[in-house]
């Protein structure tokens, strides 16, 4: 198990720890966590709406497909990751960048599945 970190989780700026199992997608973590992140695309690389900062921890190894999709963005800094991208493996302490309550979205966007996408 990892303990991931969530900080400014709550309106109040407080932070949520869960434990989360290896290799779960760190998107899913956070949302069962109870945190309002995007994933408009339902996890599939495509939108970026689920970018989290990683604060300290090592997420490990960035895919070719986020890679590329984050090349694509400007003004992205250099701890800049897409949750639906990362499979937990050591803990973590992240924030979510953006949130369903600061949006006109009416929902966060799909569910994104349990594993990868290829």
């Amino acid at each position: 198990m990892a303990r991931i970190e969530i900080v400014n989780a709550h309106e109040d700026g407080t932070p949520i720890i869960v434990e989360a199992e290896e290799g779960r997608r760190l998107v899913l973590v956070i949302e069962d966590a109870g945190v309002d992140i995007l994933h408009r695309c339902g996890g599939r690389c495509r939108c970026t709406t689920c970018r989290v900062d990683i604060i300290e921890g090592d997420p490990g190894p960035m895919r070719d497909v986020e890679r590329e999709r984050l090349a694509r963005e400007e003004e992205i800094g250099p701890n800049v990751r897409l949750s639906c991208q990362i499979l937990v493996k050591n803990d973590l302490k992240i924030e979510p960048i953006y949130r369903l309550h600061k949006t006109d979205f009416s929902d966060p966007g799909p569910r994104p599945k349990e594993e990868l996408e290829p």
